[in-house]
């Protein structure tokens, strides 16, 4: 393994040549990112400017800053220099020399980021510029006068020290534009590593406010969660040979690789750990810096009006047994003595969030030093604090927050270190496992007045995904810990097992409402007796919303949200006795009827549309769209599926649900009509009219309209992401009996057309579809077809498996 030593001394050369060979061999002999590689980086590029300074100019001096002056350089890491000179020298020696050291750089394709200022100058600057004065916080002497450069050094730490009152709420406010620009750190699938939430611009912000003597952030961790990051970047550096700070999807394995970790899911719960731990200790650290300010504005007019005399004490209001709010803060009692009170914790969690106030860290870090383990089963008080934490809305967040930064939440619940920063690779989820549970409760907090059981909702909500760390399905295995979990914080059996019931069923009604025929008894028969009972129902339909809330914008809408509330509707007849109705029996509307007569008379397809809305919860708003219903009645013959599918797509509409139903003709006319009753919505701008569509139609049907050109026009016309690959088409015969029809269900990547190429592919394969249900997140379409054989039956076994696998190939191709 090539040695610092032996690089420093290729590169006493000050050639370009000689540097270069130098660094390569550094960042090429083996050692992998870390500090000692990022400081012998940093010193090997030292002497190189130093020899290219040489004996420079009287009066001037090299200097450093910002990262390279801390002396942290990554493989692709800028070259932050300013040539300080006192004003003495002539202009076209300075010139020159700036020159010397420049040229070299841009010759060896390094990014420069370079300045020539006299101190007044860079006072000056650095006034005018917080960035350019956070840089020069981190100011490191190179070369030429030392005395120049300790000069400056020292008035740039004063004038920081000195404005501070001005200058932190200038970050801070800097720091948050950030953040809502780039996001959170913590939950990116793609993060940027320096600019997000919790990444090193923080930590560079946070070293920036200790170094003005108002306040200090929280230490421990802190150093290595930033040279995780660092750490990170290096690789990053290295796997992509380019200066970028974005983790993107594709080069996550490579960089994990390079760090020598399992795989890229390890490497994301590695940066969110590392960012999680800078984001709160911004937020502790720009608490105090508030309260600061706040006392050093008040100090004056207080004793002003007090006339010179003492000021009064600090308020302590009391918010529960042992915790009391203090300068905005929850914090201990003094007579609070968490060493003999177990459920303290909980309480002052409970207390703050239910207070909208933040959890002291001086508070949170006392009861994890001194706070006793809770018995098991616990007791009524530490069950009920948790529920009443859980129910406090928003201000859960940070309050769980800050009792996970100390290790309280794993100490409390144990499983929950298998969730914890646990990336999901699902553009649909915007959190991580863990922020995604409490989340859940936030929403669920919101659902409790429609519920009998709150307590049930909110600990629900907070483990319905505790099995994702877990292998295998995770609502099974997450049944089997919510059990063992909900027994020791004490429930008894019969609410044990309504939690775990739960949990083992979160995902049933969306799934079955969203992918199942809903006018299929069978589907709401078995719903039925996997929940049981119309409380449980009740609970699992607020769990639903609440999960799907959490999830993110494309997990739930007006229109899923009335698709879940007929299932749950139809379930709750069932349980409370009542049969489902035949879907076979039911009469046709009237206009369906004029629709299936009209279509006779004329021999081809009619239509009509009609958008759906539902009433919105205030009435004073406008109703809620939920859609458009496209009724179809065209005389029966092969080919309707795929051609309406086809037209559908080539107008930009997309299909929600789609029911094909054949309406025999009034007595004494021969033949049959085919209606087909669908819900779409435009993917943007208006609906089509429907003369256009019926226009269309009929030459789909007729043969005149090449629906396949058209379709893959549209589908060239598509951008696509460089570098991600969609997995293949999965088909299935589901398992979920129906005595109507056989379930096919297809799992794809959505594009333009798709349900068209299922539907030729049906059609091909023989079999007649009955309904079509349609389910899109995000990127990935999880569509179910009800199919029957020619005889109208349900399909053999192996008939069903034949087509399903022929559907698939079709698919693949």
């Amino acid at each position: 393994m090539t040695s610092v030593n032996d690089v420093r001394t290729e590169a006493s050369d000050d050639r370009p040549s000689g540097y270069a060979a130098a660094r390569l061999r550094l960042l090429q002999g083996g050692a992998r990112s870390g500090p000692p590689r990022r400081s012998a980086l940093a010193e090997l590029t030292d002497d190189w400017l130093t020899g290219l300074f040489g004996k420079g100019v009287p009066g001037t001096a090299l200097v450093a800053v910002g990262g390279y002056g801390r002396g942290e350089l990554s493989p692709r890491s800028d070259l932050d220099l300013l040539l300080l000179h006192d004003g003495t020298a002539d202009s076209g020696e300075i010139a020159a020399l700036a020159d010397r050291v420049w040229y070299p750089v841009w010759d060896l394709g390094l990014a420069l980021d370079h300045s020539v200022r006299t101190p007044v100058e860079a006072r000056k600057t650095a006034g005018d510029d917080l960035k350019v004065h956070l840089g020069l916080l981190d100011a490191r002497h190179l070369a030429g006068d030392l005395g120049l450069t300790a000069g400056l050094r020292t008035a740039i730490l004063a004038d920081w020290r000195n404005q501070a009152p001005k200058r932190l709420p200038e970050l801070r406010e800097l720091c948050e534009e950030r953040g809502e620009r780039q996001g959170e750190l913590q939950f990116l699938l793609e993060p940027d590593l320096k600019e997000a939430r919790g990444g090193l611009r923080d930590a560079t912000a946070l070293r920036a406010v200790a170094a003005s003597w108002l306040a200090d952030a929280p230490r421990e961790g802190l150093a290595d969660a930033r040279r995780r990051l660092l750490d990170v970047r290096d690789a990053l550096h290295l796997a992509t040979g380019r200066a970028t700070d974005r983790l993107a999807l594709q080069e996550q394995d490579q960089v994990a690789a390079e760090l020598g970790l399992l795989d890229a899911d390890t490497l994301l719960r590695q940066v969110y750990e590392a960012a999680r731990t800078i984001a709160y200790a911004s937020d502790v650290t720009w608490r105090e810096v508030g309260r600061v300010l706040q006392s050093r504005s008040v100090r004056p007019r207080l004793r002003a009006m007090l006339g010179g005399a003492k000021a009064a004490p600090v308020e302590r209001s009391p918010l529960a047994e042992g915790v009391v709010e203090m300068d905005g803060e929850a914090v201990l009692a003094r007579a609070a003595k968490p060493e003999r009170d177990p459920v303290l914790p909980l309480r002052a969690a409970a207390a703050a969030a239910q207070a909208g106030l933040p959890l002291s860290l001086h508070a949170v870090r006392r009861m994890a030093a001194a706070a006793r383990p809770l018995p098991t089963p616990w007791p009524a008080e530490a069950r009920e604090q948790l529920v009443t934490l859980l129910g406090a809305g928003r201000s859960t967040v940070d309050v769980w927050e800050a009792l996970e930064a100390e290790g309280l939440i794993t100490r409390l619940l144990p499983d929950w270190e298998r969730v914890r920063c646990r990336p999901q690779r699902n553009a649909v989820h915007t959190w991580t496992v863990d922020r995604h549970l409490v989340e859940t409760a936030v929403r669920a907090s919101e659902l409790t007045r429609r519920v009998g059981r709150p307590d049930l909702l909110l600990v629900a909500a907070l483990l319905h995904d505790i099995g994702k760390g877990w292998p295998g399905d995770h609502s099974v295995a997450g049944e089997i810990i919510t059990r063992d979990v909900a027994a020791r914080i004490g429930f008894d059996r019969a609410d044990v097992a309504v939690l775990a019931s739960l949990v083992r069923h979160h995902l049933l009604l969306i799934e079955t409402a969203t992918r199942r025929d809903l006018e299929d008894p069978a589907t709401v028969r078995a719903v039925a007796d996997a929940v049981g009972s119309v409380g449980t129902l009740e609970l699992l339909h607020a769990l639903t919303e609440a999960d799907a809330l959490a999830t993110g914008p494309a997990a739930w809408s007006s229109w899923r949200g009335s698709l879940v509330a007929d299932l749950v509707k139809r379930v709750s007849a069932v349980l409370a006795g009542d049969e489902p109705p035949d879907p076979d029996a039911a009469d046709p509307t009237a206009e369906q009827e004029r629709l299936a007569v009209e279509a006779f008379r004329t021999g081809g397809p009619v239509l009509s549309l009609r958008a759906q809305t539902e009433a919105a919860p205030d009435p004073a708003d406008a109703p809620e769209p939920l859609g458009v219903e496209l009724l179809i009645a065209v005389p029966d013959q092969p080919g309707v599926l795929p051609a309406v599918a086809g037209v559908l797509a080539m107008h930009r509409l997309t299909v929600r649900t789609a029911e094909l139903r054949s309406l025999s003709l009034p007595e004494g006319v021969e033949g049959a009509v085919l209606l087909l009753n669908w819900r779409v919505a435009a993917e943007y701008g208006s609906l089509p009219q429907a003369a256009r569509l019926r226009a269309d139609l009929v030459r789909a049907l007729d043969g005149s309209l090449d629906v396949v050109s058209r379709l893959a026009e549209r589908d060239a016309a598509y951008p696509r992401r460089r570098g991600v690959v969609a997995p293949p088409a999965r088909v299935a015969v589901a398992s979920a009996g129906s005595r109507l029809a056989t379930v096919i269900e297809v799992r794809a990547q959505d594009a333009p057309g798709l349900l068209y190429r299922i539907g030729r592919a049906l059609e091909a394969s023989g079999v007649q579809t009955r309904s079509a249900h349609v389910s899109t997140l995000g990127a990935n379409a999880v569509d179910a077809f009800y199919v029957t054989g020619a005889d109208g039956a349900p399909l053999p076994a192996g008939e069903a498996a034949s087509v399903a696998k022929a559907l698939e190939g079709a698919l693949r191709a």
